[in-house]
């Protein structure tokens, strides 16, 4: 009886090994896909998410901005904050999140203002 209950333990304990060996991997392939996004995405754009501590994602998604124009995040910005406006029944927590998705949409677009500028500055070769 005590020789089935360890054997059984152990066939437990390796199923169990096995998950987390298989989590494990799955996990490092996607930490690795993500980063190699990161890095298409340019380093000023990564730093950038530092600084603000929001995501070029997650500032669109705040703002309901699909493509960066900057018509676009400033209509979207001004209406979300007039809705979030503590005077009217809003909320500063997501008034501020507001402000500091436009602040990051506003780094993204200089971004790419600088980086086509500088395109357009190389002679073509």
């Amino acid at each position: 009886m005590a020789k089935y209950l360890a054997q059984i333990i152990v066939m437990g304990v390796q199923v169990v090994g096995r998950a987390f060996a298989r989590a494990l991997r799955q996990e490092f392939a996607a930490s690795r896909a993500a980063a190699d996004a990161r890095g298409r995405a340019g380093h000023r754009s990564a730093a950038a998410s530092n600084l603000s501590g929001l995501s070029l994602q997650e500032a669109q998604q705040i703002l309901n901005v699909s493509k960066l124009s900057p018509e676009e995040v400033q209509k979207n910005y001004e209406h979300l904050f007039k809705v979030n406006d503590k005077s009217v029944g809003g909320s500063f927590y997501l008034q501020s999140k507001v402000v500091r998705a436009k602040e990051r949409l506003d780094e993204e677009l200089k971004i790419q203002a600088q980086e086509d500028s500088e395109k357009r500055q190389k002679p073509h070769t």
